[in-house]
């Protein structure tokens, strides 16, 4: 019997690099809110956090080795320049080691065949990865700031998934999205394809045709964790990719 076969799979989450604040310490940290890796861990699968640092090919493959999946999370925007724009006022400051490092780890991840989970920037990061563009500030685009109210609120709003893809299969005809960015997808990356949209033509989630689990949500499932299909989806497809491993390298 295959040792590894029941085995829970590891699955990496990017994290923020930012100033964080903890009794007398006031510090710049890697970190990451639970509700992430929570999602992970109820689902069935190990969390592993991946702070971000320096980074060329060779270190993410080396992180990749010990991962069966990827969850790139959100956090603060791309800088403008890796898609060729100039930064809108309402745009953060970059955080060039950050987009770096995740852009490192999906390239990485594609080419090795790793599931590819992005929540939020997560799906920005895939799209301008693919070539694509981002709308800076939605409001300018629609006309009003429903998609993130703002003071931590998350707005929650129904989404409709697009027939035939990896995310209608998994979540049905619609779901309600828990929703918090200013930002968001414009011009779609080349070999992506548009699996969500809201009521305000925005695009709400990509992913990738092919056997390759590549989905990304511009929306937050970790803020609603009794609804686990996305994260468990990541998580099976975590296994099955552990599991082929093995058995390549002789595990059967």
């Amino acid at each position: 019997m295959n040792p590894f076969r029941f085995a829970k799979p590891v699955v990496g989450m990017t994290s923020y690099l930012d100033r964080a604040r903890s009794g007398i310490w006031d510090v710049r940290a890697g970190f990451l809110p639970a509700a992430y890796f929570d999602g992970v861990t109820r689902a069935g699968g190990i969390a592993v956090l991946l702070p971000p640092q320096p980074v060329d090919a060779e270190i993410a493959d080396r992180v990749l080795d010990s991962l069966d999946a990827l969850v790139i999370t959100g956090g603060n925007d791309i800088d403008p320049g890796a898609y060729g724009q100039a930064p809108h006022p309402a745009t953060d400051e970059p955080g060039r080691e950050r987009d770096a490092w995740e852009f490192a780890l999906l390239d990485a991840a594609l080419r090795r065949g790793l599931p590819v989970l992005g929540i939020c920037r997560g799906a920005q990061v895939l799209n301008v990865a693919f070539g694509g563009t981002l709308h800076q500030h939605l409001p300018d685009v629609i006309g009003h700031s429903g998609h993130r109210a703002g003071n931590a609120v998350f707005t929650t709003l129904p989404v409709r998934t697009v027939p035939g893809t990896r995310l209608a299969a998994l979540m049905g005809k619609s779901c309600q999205a828990r929703c918090y960015h200013h930002q968001a997808i414009a011009q779609v990356g080349e070999g992506l394809v548009v699996s969500a949209w809201d009521a305000d033509g925005v695009v709400e989630a990509l992913e990738l045709p092919g056997d390759n689990f590549v989905l990304a949500v511009q929306w937050h499932p970790e803020e609603s964790l009794e609804d686990l299909r996305l994260f468990a989806a990541v998580v099976d497809a975590a296994r099955a990719y552990a599991e082929a491993r093995v058995s390549t390298i002789g595990g059967d």
